[in-house]
């Protein structure tokens, strides 16, 4: 399969970013299509869709070895289940599919067309294999069920920034990075409260513990 474009996201590693599509909108990123690909008929009519799926390739989590079952972290990391049950990303192939809305199509000189997103999870520079759009009346079933997911629901931190702290972060993305942090970027099974945790975002490392429910956020430094 050929990688028709890449994602420009805050996130540089995998670590912090939401585990499924949708969940913070307020993230956003730029696909890029590769030069063989940067045509702009190749668009044509996508902007007459809200959303749009995205196939890509886990670059970070693949892996050799073949096991017909994981530990998805919504299990607390201890509970085995059917591979093709999960979304994680040790499969024995390593395709991902996002829904994320299309914000807007960009038409640009040099780099073709741009595509603006938001609500996407995935990491910075991660290779795109397909794009498609969003169907309503086909893609929508709300009366499915969720199995051990829950339906999506999960349980939400309280989350303390100092303001001097969160000035560091540019206005625009200040919701954004509160939302990742409510989530609880943590793996589901960890639950040390003296452990210092951290993630990179939009060019600052994100230092923070957790205790009794709340996310203390206690160092925002630049890296870039």
């Amino acid at each position: 399969m050929k990688t028709i474009a890449k994602i420009k996201t805050d996130f540089p590693t995998k670590f912090g970013i939401p585990r499924q599509s949708g969940l913070v909108e307020e993230l956003k990123g730029t696909i890029i299509f590769e030069p063989e690909f940067r045509n702009s008929d190749a668009v044509r009519g996508l902007e007459d869709f809200s959303h749009i799926w995205i196939l890509w390739k886990f670059s970070t989590a693949s892996s050799e070895k073949y096991s017909p079952t994981v530990r998805p972290p919504k299990l607390g990391g201890n509970t085995r289940m059917g591979v093709f049950a999960t979304r994680s990303p040790f499969r024995p192939n390593p395709i991902g599919l996002s829904c994320v809305k299309l914000e807007k199509t960009e038409l640009t000189e040099n780099s073709g067309p741009i595509l603006h997103v938001s609500g996407a999870d995935l990491m910075d520079g991660t290779e795109i294999i397909d794009i498609k759009p969003y169907v309503p009346y086909a893609d929508c079933h709300p009366d499915a069920k969720g199995g051990f997911s829950k339906d999506g629901s999960c349980m939400l931190l309280d989350v303390e920034i100092p303001e001097t702290l969160l000035s560091e972060i540019p206005k625009e993305k200040q919701a954004a990075l509160r939302k990742v942090l409510e989530l609880d970027p943590r793996p589901a099974y960890h639950n040390d409260e003296n452990r210092v945790y951290g993630f990179g975002f939009a060019g600052f490392e994100i230092k923070f513990t957790v205790s009794n429910g709340t996310l203390h956020v206690c160092g925002i430094e630049k890296t870039e």
